[in-house]
C-alpha cells in the first residue's frame, strides 16, 4: 500500500481520513486540549459519541477553528454515534439533532449506531441506565432493521452524509445489508495487532464496507478506567508497545512502537482512531505517513493475531444482564467493556 494513502473511500464516494482522534474516556477538561492539539497536528477526523458526554466541548473547539478561518467545515470529517438509549426508530432524529446542536454543526459526516443493544434511559443524559439492583435497563424490543430505516431517513434529510454501525457482529451486519436502501459505509470495531478480525475483514471486503479500528493500540488506559469504577479488569489489557516483535520493527524504522502498530492497520486499509489527551502523543500518532512496512514486517505482525483470544471489549462487565439481550453481539466471547 502506498504510504501516501491518507483516506479510505466509502461506497458512496465520501472519503474518511484514515487517522482520527478518539475521544472516549476524555474528560471535558481534557478534550479541549486534545482536539486543539489534534487539529494543530493536522488531524481532520474526530471520532465522537453522544455517550461520551463531551460533544459540546468538541463543538466549541471546532467552531473556534472554523470562525477563525483556520479550517473549513468541508475539510473536517466528524463522526458521532446514536446512543444505546436511542436505539428506537422514533428516537434517532432526536438524538442526532442533539449531537448536531452540541457539535455546532449542520451535518455529520458519518453517523453510527453505537451498539446493537437498546437501553431504556430515565432521561437523555442517563446514557448507561441501571436499576436499583445494578442491572442494565435493557430494551428487549430492539429492532435493528427498523432502526436502520430511521438512520436512512437522516441521510435523506441531509443531516448525515454517511451512516454505519459499531460493535455489530457479521450476522447483524448482514441483516442490515439485506434490508438496506442505503448501505452501511463503515463498521467500527475493536481491532488491533492481537485481535485482527480476519473473518470480519473478509466479510466487509465482500460487501464493500470500510472498517475503522477503535482501540488500535489495545486501549491501555482502560486499567485506570476500570479502577475508577471500582471494577477488576475482566481480562488482561494487552501491552502491545513492548512486544518484542513490535519493538524490533520500530527500531528498524526508527519509529515508536505506537507508530508501527498504527501503520500496520493503515497498510491493511483500516482507519484508526487512537485516543490520547497528551499533545505530544497526539502529534506522534499522526506521524505515520513517512514510512512503510516491508512484506516481512507485515507478515511478522500478522502472526501476532490471537484470534478470538485477543478480544477484550464486550458489554457484560459494565452492563450487568446485557448478555440476556436478544441482540447481544458477542455471546461467545470473553467479558470486556464497550467504548
Amino acid at each position: 500500500m502506498s504510504t501516501n494513502q491518507k483516506h479510505i473511500t466509502f461506497w458512496n464516494g465520501e472519503k474518511m481520513p484514515i487517522v482520527g482522534l478518539g475521544t472516549w474516556q476524555s474528560s471535558r477538561e481534557e478534550i479541549e486540549t486534545a482536539v486543539n492539539a489534534a487539529l494543530e497536528a493536522g488531524y481532520r477526523h474526530i471520532d465522537a459519541a453522544y455517550n461520551y458526554l463531551n460533544e459540546d466541548v468538541i463543538g466549541e473547539v471546532l467552531q473556534r477553528w472554523i470562525e477563525a478561518g483556520k479550517v473549513k467545515r468541508e475539510e473536517l470529517f466528524i463522526v458521532t454515534k446514536l446512543p444505546m438509549i436511542g436505539n428506537r426508530p422514533e428516537d434517532v432524529e432526536k438524538f442526532l439533532k442533539k449531537s448536531l446542536t452540541a457539535l455546532r454543526l449542520d451535518y455529520i459526516d458519518l453517523y453510527l449506531i453505537h451498539a446493537p443493544v437498546g437501553l431504556i434511559g430515565k432521561h437523555d443524559t442517563d446514557v448507561f441506565p441501571h436499576d436499583a439492583q445494578g442491572f442494565a435497563m435493557i430494551d428487549m424490543k430492539t429492532n435493528l432493521v427498523d432502526l436502520w430505516k430511521a438512520m436512512e431517513n437522516q441521510v435523506d434529510a441531509g443531516l448525515v452524509k454517511s451512516i454505519g454501525i459499531s460493535n455489530f457482529n457479521e450476522e447483524q451486519i448482514g441483516r442490515i445489508i439485506n434490508n438496506a436502501r442505503i448501505k452501511p459505509a463503515n463498521v467500527q470495531v475493536e481491532l488491533h495487532v492481537q485481535f485482527q478480525q480476519k473473518s470480519l475483514r473478509d466479510f466487509c471486503k465482500k460487501h464493500e464496507l470500510t472498517i475503522c479500528a477503535y482501540a488500535p493500540l489495545g486501549s491501555p488506559g482502560r486499567n485506570d478506567f476500570y479502577s475508577k469504577l471500582g471494577l477488576k479488569p475482566p481480562v488482561t489489557i494487552p501491552d502491545l508497545f513492548s512486544h518484542p516483535v513490535v519493538v524490533k520493527i520500530a527500531e528498524k524504522h526508527k519509529k515508536s512502537s505506537t507508530q508501527v502498530l498504527l501503520r500496520y492497520l493503515i497498510e491493511l486499509g483500516i482507519a484508526v482512531i487512537p485516543k490520547s489527551v497528551n499533545p505530544e502523543r497526539i502529534h506522534s500518532n499522526f506521524q505515520v505517513f513517512d514510512f512503510s512496512l516491508s512484506v516481512v514486517d507485515m507478515a511478522q505482525l500478522g502472526q501476532l493475531d490471537q484470534g478470538e483470544n485477543g478480544f477484550t471489549f464486550d458489554f457484560s462487565t459494565f452492563f450487568k444482564g446485557m448478555d440476556k439481550h436478544p441482540e447481544n453481539p458477542f455471546p461467545n466471547r470473553v467479558k470486556g467493556i464497550v467504548p
